[in-house]
């Protein structure tokens, strides 16, 4: 022990050097940091994290601020929730979140964050672990975050591909089979209907050997794009179901009502006035089918494109370019 560390307790000097370095090393990481003591206070603000927000050290310093680095409006940071013992709010609060039961160690989130000092909103990976005392009592939380939001961006557009379809833009079947459970799900729960229209070109095998695929390419595109007018509610879904049939999902709808939705895609496609030679009068023409039901604990949601499958099968089997719904036809 040196002579200027007699007379003070033992290891109080070193541990006071050791903080020094520590908080010193902070400032100059290239990782975006910032620390909280106990209380939710701003012990640490690094170089990193002023650039990464935009907010400088000397307006969060002491302060339970620093929130105004990522929100416009007054809500925790995922350190506050640790040090607030509060981790059960996560979930939310975040976009994503790791689940781990054991939490001693430190947490792992993910969120949109509304940069208010930069202008721009960013996917942020945020991590905060607690630092404990030898006694288990809290000193302070550290939080390091990420700018992931190229990769985000990047991901939701591989998502959005997954489920629409590249040729017509609207939702594919995987897409569709995701939305109607759940919609089934939501329209169970507060028994309400649910409808679904299955919608087929007629002849349309012969349309593509008589005009080509080009033209039967450019049909779907035209049709899709005439679906999406006639079912005009945001909540209604528009899907490829596959090939040359397409789907409509109609939350909240009865029978009734589906069947005015029917009515308006079927003279919507006619209105295109696509020449088909082999078509019911010249014209490209659909065949839908229409179901209806207020959905069951006990049912799933294959047991509605059953049932509209199999009035889009009678359509077809009376003569196509007609809507059949159960036992009702126009």
């Amino acid at each position: 022990m040196s002579a200027k560390d007699k007379g003070k307790p033992p290891g109080k000097g070193v541990n006071e050097a050791d903080n020094g370095f520590a908080v010193n090393l902070m400032q100059f990481l290239v990782v975006p940091t910032f620390v909280l003591d106990a209380q939710g206070r701003v012990l640490v603000w690094n170089q990193a994290c002023e650039r990464l927000t935009g907010l400088p050290a000397s307006e969060v310093i002491g302060t339970q601020e620093h929130w105004r680095g990522f929100y416009d409006a007054p809500r925790p940071c995922l350190a506050d929730l640790v040090a607030q013992n509060r981790v059960s709010e996560i979930s939310a609060l975040y976009a994503a979140h790791d689940e781990s039961s054991d939490q001693s160690f430190g947490v792992h989130a993910e969120n949109w964050c509304m940069m208010p000092r930069l202008g721009t909103e960013l996917y942020l990976a945020i991590d905060a672990g607690p630092i404990y005392d030898a006694k288990g009592k809290l000193l302070a939380v550290v939080e390091t975050l990420r700018d992931i939001s190229a990769q985000k961006k990047a991901q939701s557009e591989l998502e959005r591909l997954s489920t629409y379809d590249g040729l017509t833009g609207i939702v594919n079947r995987r897409g569709f089979d995701t939305r109607l459970s759940s919609e089934w799900s939501r329209a169970s729960r507060e028994h309400t209907p649910l409808s679904l229209l299955m919608i087929d070109i007629d002849y349309f095998k012969v349309f593509n050997e008589t005009y080509g695929q080009q033209a039967g390419d450019e049909c779907l595109k035209k049709l899709a794009a005439s679906l999406s007018k006639a079912a005009f509610r945001p909540s209604d879904l528009i899907a490829r179901y596959g090939g040359e049939e397409f789907a409509i999902v109609l939350p909240a709808i009865d029978e009734e009502g589906a069947r005015v939705v029917a009515a308006r895609v079927r003279n919507a496609v006619a209105l295109l006035a696509i020449p088909h030679s082999g078509g019911e009068g010249g014209m490209v023409t659909v065949s839908i089918g229409v179901a209806a039901v207020i959905p069951e604990d006990d049912k799933k949601p294959e047991e509605l494109i059953a049932l509209a499958d199999r009035a889009l099968y009678q359509a077809k089997r009376i003569g196509r370019d007609c809507i059949v719904s159960q036992d009702w036809i126009a």
